[in-house]
C-alpha cells in the first residue's frame, strides 16, 4: 500500500502533469524545429555571407591590382609629362637664344645696311657732282678745242711776211695786235680751266 499511494498521488497529479509535459514537450519540439530552422537559414546566410565576403576579397584584391595598374600609369603619365614639359622648355629656351642670335644680326645687318645706304647716297651725291663736273669739263674742251683750232687756223693763215713782220723786233708792227690776240686766247683757254 505504501506504494499505491505514491502512485495514486502521481497519477492524480501525474495526470495533468503528464499532459502538462505533453504539451511542453509538443512546445519544445516547435522550439527545436523552429530552432532547426532558423539555425539553417542562419547557416545558409552564413554561407552566403561568406560567399559574398569571398567575392568582395577578389573583388577588393582585383580592384587593388587594378589601382596599382592606374598608380604605375599615373606615374608614368607623370613622368612623360614632366619630360614633355622640360622639352617644351628647352625648345623655348632654344627658340630664344636663336631669337636673340637673329636681333643681333638683324641689328648689324641694319647697321652695315644703314652704313651702306648712307655710302650709296654719298657715292650717288658724288657721282651727280661728278657727272656736272665732266659735262662741264666737256663743254670747256669743246671750247678749248675751238679756241685751239682757231689759234692754228689764224697761225696757218698767216702770210710769211706777215710771220716775219709779227716777229721782226725792229719794226714791231704787228706786234701790238699779235700780243693783243695771244691775251685774248690766254684769257678763253683761262676761262675753260677746270677747277678742282
Amino acid at each position: 500500500m505504501r506504494r499505491l499511494v505514491p502512485l495514486v498521488i502521481l497519477l492524480a497529479f501525474g495526470g495533468p502533469m503528464v499532459a502538462h509535459a505533453d504539451q511542453e514537450s509538443d512546445r519544445l519540439r516547435e522550439a527545436l524545429r523552429s530552432a532547426t530552422a532558423q539555425t539553417r537559414a542562419l547557416e545558409d546566410q552564413r554561407a552566403a555571407l561568406q560567399a559574398r565576403a569571398i567575392a568582395a576579397e577578389q573583388e577588393r584584391d582585383r580592384l587593388k591590382k587594378q589601382n596599382e595598374t592606374f598608380r604605375a600609369q599615373v606615374k608614368e603619365a607623370e613622368q612623360a609629362y614632366r619630360r614633355a614639359v622640360k622639352d617644351f622648355n628647352d625648345r623655348i629656351s632654344e627658340r630664344d637664344e636663336a631669337l636673340e642670335k637673329w636681333k643681333g644680326a638683324y641689328g648689324e645687318a641694319a647697321s652695315v645696311a644703314r652704313t651702306k645706304d648712307a655710302e650709296r647716297t654719298r657715292f650717288e651725291g658724288e657721282a651727280t657732282a661728278l657727272k656736272a663736273s665732266m659735262k662741264a669739263c666737256t663743254t670747256k674742251n669743246v671750247n678749248l678745242a675751238r679756241t685751239a683750232d682757231e689759234i692754228v687756223t689764224k697761225y696757218e693763215a698767216m702770210n710769211p711776211l706777215e710771220k716775219v713782220l709779227d716777229h721782226d723786233p725792229v719794226f714791231g708792227l704787228k706786234r701790238v695786235e699779235h700780243q693783243n690776240a695771244a691775251q685774248d686766247y690766254r684769257d678763253k683757254i683761262i676761262e675753260q680751266k677746270v677747277n678742282p
